[in-house]
């Protein structure tokens, strides 16, 4: 009996010791899956999927790919916490926002590595000084696409949405920043405006353009546009952009009383694990050859100038995708308007789109 008890302490000691091990090289292998992995959050199709293959095979690192339809969904998914997200990209009024929440990482500068090659127009925004949080990845505008075979006049401003010509025939983009932003833009007044007396002036407006909206959609004014469904849009120029090349008689231009200027910029947020691959991928996409061939599969304008350098011609000197020096004075980023503003706007879009119907 008394050697069946230390046999069986002895059998309890080593399955003890074996769960230890167990525990340990688990521990170990979830660890390395950690070190070895970056996480990045980003708009979909917003990458050329063979930059994230060059990536793998250059670092080591494999990357875990996940998307978002908008700035709202991904603050509220890094907010929440709960999921490792190494890198992500917001647009600017967001990156103001979610530094304000804590909910970004200082980026270290020294170990960043092609800063040099962004367009100084593009760092030191107002949204983050000294780029202290972010680094530039896409820019662009907001403008009007047309058609045309559809139009005997070619809009050139935004009040040119409210001709007859266009009746149920204007898609517009399902943003209240966008929509609310080009009414203020229209009556000579600031796409970041706090003012009621204006922006109750502007929704009063909007009303009257009604009978030539044909819908408000985000992705879908594409396929409309490309399809010949409809002779007018409202898109950025990345959209607009696809479309140009699927379709020849479309035409994209930027309102020259003004209009968004917006910036997407890769942030390393509070639920980053894997601090090393985060940097890793920073100075990827800074080096021009990348930054180029991922200026040309998404469409959108490049801030790497070295990059721009690279690209065809036909590409760059398009000023309606490139503005010049007096367009882009014209221009204005929208800002952290904060939670009682935002809602404003939010709320006079939702009263604009149910007056429509």
């Amino acid at each position: 009996m008394k050697r069946l008890v230390y046999f069986m302490g002895g059998v309890l000691a080593i399955i003890a010791v074996l769960g230890l091990l167990s525990v340990k090289l688990s521990a170990d292998s979830g660890s390395s899956a950690i070190n070895n992995q970056l996480t990045i959050y980003n708009w979909g199709d917003y990458i050329d999927e063979s930059l994230l293959k060059s990536f793998e095979k250059e670092t080591g690192y494999k990357v875990n790919y996940v998307t978002f339809d908008s700035n709202e969904a991904m603050y509220t998914k890094i907010k929440q916490g709960g999921t490792t997200y190494d890198i992500a990209i917001p647009s600017e009024y967001m990156i103001d926002k979610m530094k304000s929440e804590k909910l970004l990482n200082k980026l270290d500068h020294s170990k960043i590595k092609g800063l040099e090659n962004i367009d100084p127009r593009f760092l030191n925004q107002s949204f983050d000084a000294d780029n202290a949080y972010s680094i530039p990845y896409f820019w662009g505008t907001l403008g009007i696409i047309y058609n045309d075979e559809k139009v005997k006049t070619p809009p050139a401003h935004w009040r040119d949405l409210w001709s007859p010509e266009y009746k149920n025939n204007l898609m517009l983009i399902d943003g209240a920043r966008e929509v609310i932003g080009l009414a203020l833009n229209e009556q000579g007044d600031s796409v970041n405006s706090k003012d009621m007396g204006q922006l109750n002036k502007a929704y009063n407006h909007l009303k009257s353009l009604t009978p030539n909206v044909k819908a408000i959609v985000a992705d879908e004014i594409k396929q409309y546009m490309i399809n010949n469904e409809a002779a007018v849009a409202v898109t950025f120029s990345g959209e607009a952009a696809e479309m140009v090349s699927e379709n020849e008689h479309l035409h994209y231009i930027v309102p020259s009383e003004g209009s968004n200027l917006w910036f997407d910029n890769i942030v390393i947020p509070k639920t980053a694990k894997n601090y090393d691959a985060a940097y890793a991928f920073i100075n990827f996409m800074l080096k021009p050859e990348n930054a180029a061939k991922n200026a040309e599969y998404v469409g959108y304008a490049t801030p790497n100038m070295k990059a721009k350098a690279i690209l065809p011609k036909a590409m760059t000197s398009d000023k309606a995708f490139y503005p010049d020096a007096t367009a882009m004075k014209n221009l204005a980023v929208y800002q952290n308007l904060g939670p009682e503003y935002l809602g404003i706007y939010n709320d006079l879009f939702l009263e604009f789109k149910m007056y429509r119907k």
